[in-house]
Order: structure tokens, then sequence, then C-alpha cells
């Protein structure tokens, strides 16, 4: 249960992010991208848009892929909380992160931790997506680059599927 700090409107929470309990005292409503970056200094969750549109700031909450830019340090309860800084620590977020370097999915590279981590709740859940499937999990991922049809190899490549779909051959 948190404590409530006496001098000001922040809450204490010990929250389950990358298998560590972190304490943090923030307002309950602050968003947990902010918490994230600025009172954990990690750096790796990015702001896009602040609203849920763009994917930026895509963790996974129990595994599922959550917008923290919306979602309240207060909802976060006692889930379990992954960024991307901890992707490289599983099976899956191995092989994603190979196939993104590999295929030179990265342009600019701003949308990148936010579509790796949806890719990777995606390969978790379907190991073995159809194009239907990875489009609609990278859906509201947006590239502002437009390196999706890279992002589709590479999903299909971490998942050591071939590329069906002429498309998806780069050159």
């Amino acid at each position: 249960m948190p404590a409530v700090k006496l001098e000001g409107l922040a809450v204490r929470y010990t929250i389950q992010i990358n298998g560590k309990a972190r304490e943090v005292d923030a307002d309950p409503q602050m968003p947990l991208l902010w918490v994230l970056r600025d009172l954990l200094d990690m750096k790796g969750t990015k702001f896009g848009c602040g609203r849920s549109f763009c994917g930026a700031c895509t963790v996974h909450l129990n595994g599922a892929p959550t917008r923290s830019c919306v979602t309240p340090v207060s909802a976060v309860g006692s889930a379990s909380i992954t960024t991307i800084e901890a992707m490289a620590g599983t099976p899956t977020g191995r092989a994603v992160q190979r196939a993104w370097l590999a295929l030179d999915v990265v342009q600019c590279g701003y949308c990148q931790a936010g579509q790796i981590m949806s890719a990777s709740a995606l390969l978790a859940k379907n190991p073995k997506p159809s194009d239907t499937d990875i489009d609609k999990a990278m859906s509201g991922n947006i590239c502002r680059c437009a390196t999706y049809t890279r992002i589709r190899a590479a999903i299909k490549q971490a998942a050591g599927m071939p590329s069906a779909d002429s498309r998806d051959t780069l050159v």
C-alpha cells in the first residue's frame, strides 16, 4: 500500500521494473513514461505524442504492450513493467534486436524502442505470426521514416520465418 507523503501531493509507490522493485514518489496521475524517464532516469522509453497514438512510449505491463504516456503510475499496482532496457535479457527480445540490426530497420531511430516492444510482445504471444497478425499488432506504432516493410521483415526473421511477400524483399 502506498504511503502518502505529508509535504506534497506525491505518493510513494513500489513498482516492479525489469525484475526489480523500485520506489518512487510521484503524483498519482503522473504518467508512467515520466516516472521512468524523469524519476528513474530510464531514457529508453520515448515521448512521442502524449496521447497514445504513436507507440514510441510502449512498455510491457505484465507482458502486454502498453502506452506509458497515458498510463498513470497509480494504475500500475503490482504489475510487472518491462522496458526496452531489459529486452536483450529475453530470448524473444534478443531475436528481435538482432533482426532489427541485420535488416537495418532503423533510420532516425526515435520510434524503434516502441516498435521493438510491440514486436517482442507479439512474438511472445504468437511465435509465428501472419502478415495480418503483424500488421494488427504493429498498427499503433508510427514510424515517420516509413520503415514498415523492414519492420515486418525483421519480425518474420526474429520468428524464424521466411518472407513470403516480395514487398518484404530488401534491396
